[in-house]
């Protein structure tokens, strides 16, 4: 059997000529080249090898030289005089010598490598290696390798080449997988009988799944055949044949012509018998083919547009069921078979002329060197008719500007931006935040926002390239990321300013001691900054410093006593004395002066004092003058202060008295100055305005900034009373007077900077139709930079636009028919010609001219028509002329008048004349005479379909304006919307109508609602609470508790605790000396006498002590003395000694000295006292001095600074984020731990190396932002309810730390009205129809439908047909499609082939389960069928094709074993998806279908095992032999029955049944091997165990002794046989 594709024995073949071919050719070149010009057989010339080719200079004046010698044929080299001296070869040639500069103008051209051939075996064998094969074979592959020139590419000599680089090699070793074997499927079921009565045929087929390959083995047969008998014989007569009348196909279409044409395509018939004879029994066909000349018109003359009517014929012949021809008449029936029909004559496809060129698609120079393209089309005039020639290419593309060098460079675009805009706070807030806070005193950190837009690069190389600002272009025309529209800034706040207290009034001090006016001054008191404000300078935001009250006796110096002497009586040692004293001139500050600038007398150099002397009354010193009760004088209220001092001792008889009790005490005035407070009050600066005095040239650097020129600034100064308001400015301290004008830089005046506007929008290229809106275009521009500082303002128009210019109306063209022709039969002529006479009647063509013309009649061009007015009417029709005995019915009538909507009109005929007495004619099913129709309706129903879009919230943007984003992004993100659902729109019919006529927008709207988001809402926040310390830093705190949480995506809560709280904790410092104790004089010392003589000795005085306000120990109030640190609580009473009248009296002790740092025991500290009185004589003074050792943290104290943690970041109360401030504090820590007052450190001036503030940062709670929505996106679909319309925005700004949440969505759908889609739909293939025939050449049809449908073919609405105007151009549409086809019907008897297969699924060739190609392949099939066999000659070969493929895989092949079933089983291949087939698996490893037992199974009533060893059949007992084989089988002893009695059984030892045959099977070491014999080991083992029971009883017979035994009776041995009994 001869296969149609065959491609692996074709190429085997063609490889073994090749390598033949190749062989042969080697050979004679070698023996060219060995032995060259024989003289004789003895003598040859034989030549070296060619030499480098040497020349003077480069290029082809090269002499190239090689060797030239005689050999003898034995290979030794003899003169040359041997050799005939006319058959040398030449030693020299002219050749082309290559310099190095030759490299850049030659090159190695290599072509792709060729197919992996298979390599050849030894001795130049080419056959698959099938059975050698694993996984792949050995392959080699070739190439084309040539000099070539670079210039022009053809070829040189190789030298040149081989000069610079070796050449490439032509041969490289490839693999190719193992062969492949045809792969079929299974056989199908057997086909019926070929006959239902005596002997017959049947067959089945199989296709093929895979093609050979690689050498694989060819398929096999396709098709199997067997004989069918029925029990039914056939009846007397019914050998004889059967008859069927078989026609040819038609000829071609053809005009008539004269009588010798005629004839040319008679039908005649030539009788034989034998249909091997081809030229007998037959009909022939003279036919005499016109000469058709194919060719295009590209012209429009009204001749080319005309249709000629012609005829075809074709052959007709009568065959038998055995497949020879016989005589028509056997065949014909009632009506003659067709051997002639009217036809269209060819017409070829007509196209219109080229139009031009497009422009290039590259017209300018990019980076790629891909070339550009430039495309020219045609359209078709008309379609091909009757078989003419189809139409060539509408559209021809070609390369253009592939070099590009004199291209200009292609544009760039780059994203561009505005300037940020202003800093806003009010977008951070919160819902909450919004109603509470007031936004023009926000600060803090922010967000800023600019306009991103995109612009065309200027080309630097263009002549006109300058530094102007691009236009603006589409946004999507900049690729890459775009810049960030949104960022982080802050407004300043304004800083606190942090103050220390007041402090004391200081001395009445002139205002300017340089030039004294009178004894007028001021009382200052001062306080200062304790941190500077952010910027440091000059702040607003800081209050007066300095407040003054006017006194009177100001002087600039004054005296200041430094020293004080011991008294000094001046007779003895008591009595009156003097006491010295040194005075010094100091300033207001405290500085030492010389003595001349103070002008009052300074103090005495001596003042009086008295030494007691014995028995006189001993008084203190004064002490220090208590504070001032009040801070100034007024009418109701004095200053006042006092000092005191206590008696010491006693007068004795006749010394001197002590002084009375008011004498004890001192009173005096302070702070006298009136309660009058001055202070100097200045407002904020103002606007920085241009100083006529000063200004700079152009833009300078003043103070480290660039500006345009120096201005000033301004404040108001004013003095003014505490409590009252403003006064005159001499009131106030001139010398303290803030300044009013500071210079500043004026910041330059900036202009606003807009783009320019970018280009027009394209107007429409088409022509408009008649009364349609004029189209418009627009453009617009970006502001840059806005105006500041008094610049030029922006212009109010951002955006333009205006009607395009005047596009022309489209023309009106129209099709004009003229009426038909009269119905065209085959001319009578040729009629007579083939049949020899008849009637001319039956089925016809009519043709009618079509033609174009204008709006006024006037006659055009066809392409302007098929342009403008849509596809040519139909010019060919077919048509029917009544013959004599055709049935003759009238005209229809007209139909009858519509009731309603959805009613149904009808027509009639009547049959006439003798029709009406036919009974043919009378057949309603051929003849109707009644016609009914749904009558037009024009109302229509709508349903909504699908489901509801999002919620779409309206925008209102203003008309004609530039919307962006920044103008956009607040828009509205809740409330009221509308959400849209599709409406179809559907007829009578249920067919898809236009939307249009059920309501104006195709949708159903319904109002919807979004929910609005609610952020997280906190309680205010909690007063602080007290700071934890007492002293020093501490912490205070506040919170603030949920009330409601965030919702539908609002500003989520910060994050709190389990009791839904959040907390604020900051540092916080307390001094340490708020609260002081206050202690009045100690009262007399007390001393109880039993007798009336003066007191003295010990005793007890007490005192009075309360807590008060640090600051108002003169006159604070007393407070809780729990507020004053009980640790520091002085003593209320204490024991007291009054010295007796001759005893010594002593001062009160000074204070300690101070111990030395650090504090060492060894060291100590002191304290004094002096004699106030000498003691009578004999009398000794006590101790003037005390010591005691400085024990730490006892009587010495070491002090150090401790600083704290870090607060966390403190914002300004109006900020929310941004820039803020960390502290933390020094605390004066003493040496055993407790927190002391600050200025015990800074006396010891202990180094402070710590940074006590830094700034900081809060991230911001950025809401997200979103862009404004885009614009709605075009219909995804042009019709069907797919279509869905899109809006988008993008994340300009994703959320921060508690802001806002972006919304979930990005887009919004809304569907698109649901528009009916029309297409044309080609039904399905018809059977195979053979006209006015049995069998033979026949058609295949299908119908082509306009179908309006719902966009998804198919669905669950079903498509429907419709009218073909609907669907556009049907002749067009016609002649792309194939609406017929060839086909072939057998005749009984025919041996003919199936159809084609189905492609088989996309198989990959694959080596391991790896794809070897990239594509895969398909097949399909035909096998042949054999009706009859006496037609077995004559059949066709089956045949099968391949195509490639996409989206392969890879198979696998194994075999496939059914169980066991009387030691036979099936075997199959099957591949790895499950298909069984034939072929695929390795033929080697196919298992066995039949199981032997070995040595064979000859006993009686045995047979083979499911284990191979003989068994004996049910019933019956296996007797084996000494070796373990079957020996007999014997009867079951009560088989028959339902129990036996196997204690009446006896009889010869026999093994067990089979199935423990089989229980030895499943052991690992089996005692029986596979042949039934048992193993040698077990005869082994047995022998072992014998002697193994040999020694226990030998040595069992030497420890017992056991008596003498009766020997019993021989044992009967017993054999139990199983019967089956479970009992058993």
């Amino acid at each position: 059997m001869v296969l149609k594709d065959d491609p692996g024995l074709i190429g085997w073949t063609w490889r073994v000529g090749n390598y033949f071919i190749l062989s042969v050719s080697l050979i004679a070149i070698q023996v060219q080249s060995d032995l060259e010009f024989p003289k004789d057989k003895h003598y040859t010339w034989k030549t070296g090898h060619w030499g480098k080719c040497m020349g003077e200079d480069c290029g082809s004046g090269g002499i190239q030289t090689r060797t030239v010698w005689c050999v003898h044929s034995e290979g030794w080299t003899t003169h040359h005089s041997n050799c005939r001296h006319s058959d040398k070869p030449e030693s020299q040639r002219h050749c082309f010598k290559v310099c190095e500069w030759h490299q850049d103008l030659f090159e190695w051209d290599v072509s792709e490598w060729g197919t992996c051939m298979l390599a050849p075996f030894p001795h130049n064998e080419l056959r698959p290696r099938s059975t050698e094969c694993v996984t792949a074979q050995h392959g080699i592959q070739r190439r084309h390798v040539r000099c070539a020139r670079t210039s022009n590419r053809t070829s040189v000599t190789e030298h040149i080449c081989e000069f610079f680089s070796p050449k490439p090699a032509l041969e490289q070793a490839c693999l190719i997988p193992c062969p492949h074997d045809c792969v079929v499927s299974d056989f199908t079921a057997w086909s019926v009988c070929s006959k239902t009565c005596g002997t017959g045929l049947q067959h089945r087929t199989r296709v093929v799944l895979a093609t050979p390959v690689y050498g694989g083995a060819n398929c096999p047969n396709l098709t199997q055949t067997r004989t069918c008998s029925n029990q039914v014989l056939c009846p007397v007569g019914e050998h004889e044949y059967e008859y069927s009348l078989k026609v040819g196909p038609w000829s071609e279409c053809r005009l008539p012509q004269h009588k010798d044409v005629w004839l040319s395509g008679r039908t005649t018939l030539d009788f034989g018998a034998s249909d091997s004879e081809k030229q007998k029994n037959t009909v022939k066909r003279h036919v005499q083919t016109p000469q058709h000349h194919h060719h295009f018109h590209h012209h429009h003359a009204p001749k080319a547009w005309e249709l000629e009517v012609g005829y075809q014929t074709r052959q007709v012949r009568c065959t038998r069921s055995d497949g020879k021809n016989a005589m028509l008449s056997l065949c014909t029936q009632d009506s003659s078979p067709g051997t002639f029909q009217s036809c269209i004559m060819p017409k070829d496809c007509e196209t219109s002329d080229w139009s031009a060129w497009s422009p290039c698609s590259k017209t300018c120079r990019a980076f790629d060197l891909s070339p550009g393209y430039r495309f020219r089309t045609r359209t078709r005039l008309q379609a091909p008719i009757g078989g003419g020639r189809e139409c060539p290419a509408l559209e021809e593309k070609e390369a253009c500007n592939i070099i590009g060098d004199l291209l200009p460079n292609c544009p760039r675009y780059v994203w561009k931006s505005t300037d940020w805009g202003d800093c806003h706070v009010a977008p951070l807030l919160s819902q909450q935040d919004r109603r509470l806070n007031n936004a023009s005193v926000l600060c803090g950190g922010g967000i800023q926002t600019r306009e991103t837009y995109c612009i065309q690069v200027p080309d630097e190389s263009s002549p006109h390239h300058g530094r102007e600002v691009s236009r603006p272009v589409n946004e999507k025309l900049c690729t890459g990321e775009m810049p960030s529209a949104v960022q982080h800034c802050s407004v300043p706040c304004p800083d606190q300013c942090p103050l220390s207290s007041w402090s004391s009034w200081g001395a009445c001090l002139r205002d300017n001691c340089e030039e004294p006016q009178g004894r007028k001054g001021f009382r200052y008191r001062r306080r200062r900054v304790l941190r500077e404000p952010e910027p440091a300078g000059v702040s607003d935001s800081c209050p007066h410093l300095l407040e003054s009250v006017p006194c009177e006796g100001s002087a600039c110096f004054l005296w200041r006593v430094d020293t004080e002497g011991a008294c000094a009586p001046s007779q003895g040692t008591c009595g009156p004395g003097a006491q010295t004293q040194r005075a010094l001139c100091v300033n207001a500050e405290g500085e030492i002066m010389p003595n001349d600038l103070c002008v009052e007398e300074p103090p005495a150099a001596e003042v009086a004092c008295v030494v007691a002397c014995p028995g006189d009354c001993v008084v203190s010193s004064w002490s220090e003058w208590s504070p001032c009760s009040h801070s100034c004088s007024s009418k109701h209220a004095e200053g006042r202060q006092s000092r005191t001092r206590t008696i010491l001792a006693l007068p004795g008889e006749g010394g001197k008295s002590c002084p009375a009790a008011t004498a004890l005490e001192e009173w005096r005035a302070c702070s006298d100055h009136p309660c009058i407070i001055f202070y100097w009050e200045t407002s904020a600066w103002g606007a920085c305005v241009e100083d006529p005095s000063f200004s700079l040239n152009g833009s300078s650097q003043w103070n480290g900034t660039t500006a345009c020129a120096v201005g000033i600034q301004t404040r108001k100064v004013t003095c003014m009373k505490m409590n009252a308001g403003p006064v005159v400015s001499k009131r106030c301290p001139d010398s303290a007077r803030p300044d009013s004008s500071l210079p500043c830089l004026l910041p330059c005046k900036t202009d606003c900077r807009v783009t320019p506007f970018s280009e027009w929008t394209a107007c429409p290229s088409t022509c408009l139709p008649d009364n349609a809106t004029i189209p418009s275009q627009s453009r617009f521009r970006t502001i840059i930079q806005r105006a500041a500082n008094e610049g030029k303002e922006c212009p109010d128009t951002l955006y333009e636009e205006r009607e395009c210019e005047a596009l022309p109306v489209c023309p009106i063209y129209r099709w004009k028919t003229h009426k038909w022709h009269p119905c065209t039969l085959v001319p009578d002529s040729v009629r007579q010609g083939i049949t020899g006479g008849g009637e001319s009647c039956g089925k016809g063509l009519e043709i009618r001219g079509v033609g174009c013309v204008d709006e006024d009649d006037e006659p055009r061009a066809a392409a302007d028509c098929l342009r403008w007015a849509g596809s040519m009417p139909r010019r060919v029709r077919t048509c029917w002329v009544p013959c004599r005995d055709d049935c003759t019915l009238s005209a229809w009538s007209k139909f009858a008048e519509c009731v309603g909507c959805g009613s149904w009109r009808s027509r009639k005929r009547a049959l006439v004349g003798r029709s009406r007495k036919r009974e043919r004619c009378q057949r309603e099913d051929l003849f109707p005479l009644v016609e009914t129709e749904a009558c037009p309706c024009d109302v229509f129903l709508s349903q909504p379909y699908g489901n509801w879009s999002s919620c779409v919230l309206p925008e209102a943007p203003a008309p004609g304006a530039l919307h962006s984003w920044r103008a956009r992004r607040e828009g509205k993100e809740c409330g009221q919307g509308l959400r849209h659902r599709a409406l179809a729109c559907m007829d009578q019919a249920g067919r898809l109508v236009s939307p249009d006529l059920c309501s104006e927008s195709g949708l159903v709207e319904e109002v919807c609602h979004m929910p609005c988001p609610l952020d997280c809402k906190l309680s205010d926040w909690s007063p602080w609470s007290p700071c934890s310390a007492s002293c020093g830093s501490g912490l205070k705190v506040r919170s603030r508790w949920l009330r409601e949480k965030a919702f539908n995506g609002g500003r989520p809560c910060p994050k709190l605790d389990l009791k839904n709280q959040v907390y604020e904790a900051v540092p916080c410092y307390s001094e340490c000396d708020q609260y002081v104790w206050v202690t009045e004089p100690w009262s007399v010392c007390a001393i109880n006498t039993v007798d009336e003589l003066p007191a003295c000795g010990e005793g007890v005085q007490s005192r009075k002590i309360r807590c008060v306000r640090h600051g108002s120990e003169g006159h604070g109030a007393s407070l809780n003395d729990s507020l004053c640190d009980p640790e520091e609580m002085p003593d209320r009473a204490q024991t007291c000694f009054l010295p007796c009248p001759n005893d010594c009296v002593m001062s009160h002790w000074s204070r300690w000295s101070s111990c030395p740092l650090p504090c060492d025991p060894s060291a100590a500290r002191k304290r004094r006292r002096h004699v106030l009185r000498l003691p009578a004589s004999g009398e000794t003074c006590p101790d003037d001095e005390q010591t005691e050792p400085c024990v730490l943290n006892s009587t010495c104290f070491s002090y150090q600074y401790n600083v704290s943690d870090w607060s966390t970041c403190q914002l300004s109360e109006n900020a929310l984020c941004g820039q803020g401030t960390r502290t933390r504090f020094l605390d004066c820590i003493r040496s055993d731990g407790k927190v002391v007052d600050s200025g015990l450190c800074e006396e010891l001036d202990l180094e402070k190396q710590w940074r006590l503030t830094m700034s900081c940062a809060v991230d911001c709670p950025i809401n997200c932002i979103v862009s404004a929505w885009t614009p709605w996106t075009e219909c995804s679909q042009t019709c069907g309810n797919q279509g869905q319309m899109m809006r988008s925005r993008s994340i300009l700004q994703p959320a921060h730390e508690e802001g806002r949440p972006c919304p979930s969505q990005l887009s919004q759908t809304k569907p698109c009205p649901i528009r009916p889609c029309y297409t044309w739909h080609l039904g399905e293939w018809s059977p195979c129809i053979v006209e006015g025939a049995d069998c033979g050449e026949g058609v295949r049809e299908r119908n082509l439908t306009c179908m309006v449908h719902w966009g998804i073919w198919p669905e669950h609405v079903p498509p429907r047909p419709v009218e073909d105007e609907w669907c556009g151009d049907r002749i067009s549409k016609e002649s792309e499609q194939e609406l017929q086809h060839p086909c072939f019907v057998p005749c009984p008897g025919d041996c003919h082939l199936t159809e084609w297969s189905s492609w088989s699924s996309c198989q990959l060739t694959c080596l391991e389960g790896r794809s070897f190609e990239m594509m895969g392949r398909q097949a399909r099939s035909r096998a042949m069928v054999i009706q009859v066999q006496e037609n077995q000659e004559n059949c066709p070969q089956q045949v099968f094709e391949t195509r490639p493929c996409k989206g392969g895989k890879c198979h696998s092949y194994e075999w496939k074993t059914s169980s066991w079933s009387n030691n036979e089983r099936s075997v199959w291949c099957q591949r790895s998806d499950g298909v069984n087939v034939t072929g695929g698996c390795f033929l080697q490893s196919r298992p066995t279908t039949v199981r032997h037992c070995h040595p064979p199974c000859t006993k009686p009533f045995s047979h083979c095992t499911q284990s191979g060893v003989c068994g004996c059949e049910k019933g019956y007992t296996e007797v084996m032999t000494t070796h373990g084989f079957l020996d007999y089988c014997t009867k079951t002893p009560g088989a028959d029955s339902k129990k036996a009695d196997v204690k009446t059984n006896s009889g010869r030892l026999k093994p067990g049944p089979s199935h423990i045959q089989d229980f030895f099977g499943e052991w690992s070491l089996r005692p029986v091997g596979p042949d039934g014999r048992i193993k040698m080991w077990v005869y082994g083992a047995t022998g072992g165990g014998f002697l193994l029971i040999l020694l226990i009883i030998a040595v069992s017979f030497l420890f017992c002794k056991n008596p003498k035994q009766t020997p019993s009776p021989p044992q009967k041995p017993l054999t139990l046989a199983y019967d089956g009994d479970v009992d058993m």
